[in-house]
């Protein structure tokens, strides 16, 4: 808070008039006139709680809020013994403007120190509990219209939209209802969205069976029963088997791990069995040979079975590229 007139001094009795004339301004909620005459009292190093809750009262009530926020951290980085008023000026700051995730942390940073009053904690905690029900409030609202416009996604074959309001579903921590999880055997959605779709039930820990179709597959489990993506037993084989090469021709490697992630993503949580990961780790190799231009095999050498999957993680590859843009 350092003023601009450092070497002038103001005089005591023009100090007064300014105090006096400021109070009454504000009394008269004539916050602009008021703000004034408290900048030219600050100016001149004029610092009182007085002045600086007057200023915070103006900027409020004039709407200028990120100029009050920066005050009131201005103020509170001094700690001294007005600190606690300046905390709950701010907090009443953020929450009018909406500000709530940022509330809660500046109150579960406050709430940390053992010092906290105890009147002045259970209003920093009312503050916490009502900033929380607004955003589960808004996150639900939101939600609802997440959901009717993946309906309408769904039914424009939009397949990009369908992704993206899923994920934004899922950051809003909404819970998926039975029409969402029906669409995990519908064979109208797209296999990418369908994984979209678990991942969400397993954020949620959806414990029930739930039906999973997609590539000619189906399978009934339990969201929480199945192991994430990058450690599912299949995967983690396959990574074992291509390992050798991070060292022999990391370029190689490289694509065969995006290779292989988005092959998984997109059979996910229908994924291939432990007996067959040499099998797909051969097709991996191939195609990422082949798509570096080394390959050192024909298709002829290779098994039927090699082919299949060889075959299967081109065609995720598409499907993956088609909605996602890594």
């Amino acid at each position: 808070m350092e003023g601009e007139n450092e070497k002038v001094i103001l005089f005591p009795k023009w100090r007064t008039i300014l105090e006096e004339e400021s109070l009454e301004a504000l009394k008269q909620k004539r916050y602009e006139e008021a703000l004034s005459k408290l900048n030219e009292l600050l100016n001149y190093q004029i610092y009182s709680h007085e002045i600086i809750i007057g200023k915070l009262i103006c900027l409020m009530e004039l709407g200028r809020h990120d100029e009050a926020k920066d005050l009131c951290e201005e103020a509170m980085s001094l700690k001294d013994e007005d600190y606690y008023h300046y905390v709950h000026i701010y907090l009443t700051i953020l929450f009018q403007t909406n500000q709530y995730n940022e509330l809660m942390d500046q109150v579960d940073y406050e709430l940390e120190s053992p010092d906290v009053p105890f009147i002045i904690r259970e209003q920093f905690q009312q503050l916490y509990d009502v900033s929380s029900k607004m955003i589960k409030d808004a996150n639900n609202e939101e939600a609802i219209a997440y959901i009717k416009e993946l309906q309408e996604a769904i039914e424009n074959e939009d397949y990009s939209r369908q992704w993206h309001i899923v994920e934004s579903l899922r950051d809003l921590k909404a819970s998926p209802d039975k029409n969402v999880v029906n669409y995990l055997k519908s064979e109208h959605i797209h296999p990418v969205i369908k994984t979209t779709i678990f991942l969400w039930l397993q954020d949620k820990e959806v414990s029930e069976l739930v039906d999973v179709q997609k590539l000619g597959l189906q399978l009934h489990l339990k969201p929480t029963d199945v192991t994430g993506i990058r450690s599912h037993t299949t995967v983690k084989q396959t990574l074992l088997l291509i390992n050798e090469l991070e060292q022999k021709n990391p370029t190689l490697f490289h694509l065969l791990i995006q290779l292989l992630d988005r092959y998984a993503y997109v059979r996910y949580p229908l994924l291939p069995t432990s007996d067959q990961v040499a099998d797909i780790a051969v097709a991996l190799r191939f195609l990422g040979e082949e798509l570096l231009n080394i390959h050192k095999k024909t298709r002829e050498e290779l098994t039927d079975n090699q082919i299949r999957y060889l075959h299967e993680i081109q065609t995720c590859e598409k499907l993956y590229l088609s909605i996602i843009e890594d």
